[in-house]
């Protein structure tokens, strides 16, 4: 089924977007690109372009190989250029009502066979797929950023998805030349549900002044091979957006063990949310 997958729609152009149409352009991959506004998928094309001159100054590819790849990317504000997809993901902002909305009217353009995957890394799988009319053909394909260069895909299973709908996206994803690992949906899936507590850990251990953020930060990347320590992550990932996915966490589980350490709370009310605002644990 996989190999039936020619052309790929996506929604959205943003970071998520264009990286997940580079990847499938880059493999031969047919992509439809849409936003909503003309100037959003300019930006998400002209990024593409950026990524793919890199690969040419580091050799990887050559000035044909980008021609070849920016010549399969079509970028449109129509859902009615989606007619030509086999499958379509969905890569807006991390936010359930635009997600449904969006998946609503992708029940009115698509043919009923056509599979839609979303790229959320919180919303629940099984909840959107219910939103849908093909929630037997709906499923999670969480990508990592930057899309071009992590290796990994998660393929996220709600309840209704079936074998069928699963196994043509994990083939597409090696396809991709990806890993993709299989998850039952539940919050946070696999990565985010290990990560996210481990770093909300450092933040415990630096509160209670057991070693400076640089020992912490060197103790996990010498001690346990990590390329960037949970305090350095924090700040790159934005210490907001960590203390959100611990929130979720702790209304989901209830499990005291997701309680929020409170220096990250302190510090997301001080607006110290990392590299984008100039200072979070380090400043920048």
């Amino acid at each position: 089924m996989s190999n039936s997958i020619q052309t790929v729609g996506i929604i959205g152009s943003g970071t998520m977007g264009n990286g997940i149409a580079q990847a499938c352009a880059t493999n031969g991959i047919r992509v439809v690109m849409v936003d909503i506004a003309q100037t959003a998928i300019d930006k998400g094309l002209a990024t593409v372009a950026g990524s793919l001159d890199r690969l040419i100054k580091k050799e990887k590819i050559t000035a044909a190989d980008k021609a070849q790849a920016l010549s399969l990317i079509k970028g449109s504000t129509s859902y009615d250029d989606l007619k030509s997809a086999q499958l379509v993901i969905e890569a807006a902002t991390e936010n359930e009502a635009l997600k449904i909305k969006i998946l609503q009217q992708l029940d009115g353009v698509l043919a009923a066979d056509v599979i839609v995957a979303t790229n959320t890394s919180s919303i629940s799988i099984t909840k959107l797929a219910a939103a849908t009319q093909r929630a037997d053909r709906f499923v999670g394909m969480h990508f990592f950023n930057p899309v071009p260069m992590m290796a990994l895909v998660e393929i996220i299973r709600g309840l209704q998805t079936s074998d069928a709908t699963h196994d043509a996206v994990k083939a597409l994803a090696e396809r991709l030349g990806k890993t993709p690992i299989t998850v039952k949906n539940a919050p946070g899936f696999v990565v985010n549900r290990i990560l996210v507590p481990m770093i909300n850990e450092a933040f415990f251990v630096l509160a209670e002044g057991l070693a400076t953020p640089e020992d912490i930060d060197a103790g996990m990347k010498l001690g346990t091979n990590q390329p960037i320590g949970p305090l350095a992550l924090a700040d790159m990932i934005g210490l907001d957006v960590c203390l959100a996915v611990m929130n979720v966490y702790m209304a989901e589980f209830n499990d005291s063990k997701y309680r929020p350490a409170p220096l990250l709370k302190e510090m997301v009310a001080a607006g110290w949310l990392g590299r984008k605002s100039g200072r979070g644990v380090y400043t920048y």
